[in-house]
């Protein structure tokens, strides 16, 4: 697994995007389903953002990591 995300990108991540969401998720109620979705998401953010790689940005051929990986 190639780290596709850079330093700017798993930093917004980590430390604006994933807390950003947590905070809606309390707002609009952990126990509700647009709660959960959140938190989900407020997890995958923050996951992505330790790993340094994005399942989502294959297929779209993004890397902001500053290399090029074989394609």
């Amino acid at each position: 697994m190639t780290k596709n995300l850079g330093a700017l990108d798993r930093w917004v991540r980590g430390i604006i995007i994933a807390p950003a969401l947590v905070v809606l998720a309390f707002a609009v109620g952990t126990a509700t389903a647009v709660g959960v979705v959140l938190l989900v998401l407020a997890a995958v953010m923050l996951g992505t953002a330790v790993v340094g790689f994005c399942p989502l940005y294959l297929p779209f051929h993004i890397d902001s990591h500053g290399h090029r990986g074989a394609q």
